[in-house]
């Protein structure tokens, strides 16, 4: 039997609320690999809304991987909500042109660059990543976590801000797996070897 074709957009049938991600974003600016998946309990066209403050004029991206799982209501907040922080005031008088138009001469907004998920991330209900932040393959981010600073790969983490809770396998099994690469695998590959795949790693 063949994998499931990563460009449908509803890959469940009879259910529009889960989709293949990378087939029903327009901005160019959100990049998608194939597999990963937004389950929305309304409308999956809120994935895109829930990308908040991405003004083209910035320029900045939000990349996912292949293979992430992405809940309901998870927010990613981009570089456009970034205020100047070290002047006396942080209100953005530039942007509202006439006499304030150049307030920003000579100066510029902050900005933490791309937001970049890994593959096999898990981002859980309601979560919110912050601007540029990092998160490593197979990582697992917990319901409601604020994702603030770069999360290494194959830890769990949770809270507000989110902390580490633990890691979910050991250093060396971690490493194998970042060499694995499995999700660049052919597609047959990747049917074939499930049972691995779905099983604790083999190796200590």
């Amino acid at each position: 039997m063949p994998a499931p074709n990563p460009q449908q957009k509803f890959p469940l049938q009879d259910y529009d609320r889960l989709c293949f991600l990378k087939n029903v974003i327009r901005n160019p600016n959100i990049i998608v690999g194939d597999f990963t998946y937004y389950d929305d309990f309304e409308d999956v066209a809120n994935f895109e809304r829930n990308v908040k403050y991405h003004f083209d004029f910035i320029g900045d991206k939000l990349r996912i991987g292949k293979f992430c799982q992405i809940a309901s209501g998870v927010t990613f907040i981009m570089n456009g909500a970034n205020h100047l922080q070290d002047s006396i005031s942080t209100f953005p008088f530039a942007i509202f042109g006439a006499d304030w138009e150049k307030a920003m001469e000579g100066k510029s907004y902050p900005t933490k660059g791309d937001t970049i998920v890994g593959n096999d991330v898990w981002i859980g209900f309601e979560a919110t990543i912050m601007p540029g932040v990092k998160i490593g393959d197979g990582a697992i981010i917990g319901s409601k976590s604020v994702i603030t600073k770069d999360v290494e790969p194959y830890t769990v983490v949770g809270g507000n801000p989110a902390k580490p809770i633990r890691k979910r396998f050991s250093d060396t099994q971690i490493q194998k797996l970042l060499d694995l690469k499995w999700w660049d695998w052919p597609l047959e590959q990747i049917t074939k070897e499930l049972p691995k795949l779905t099983a604790a790693p083999e190796y200590p």
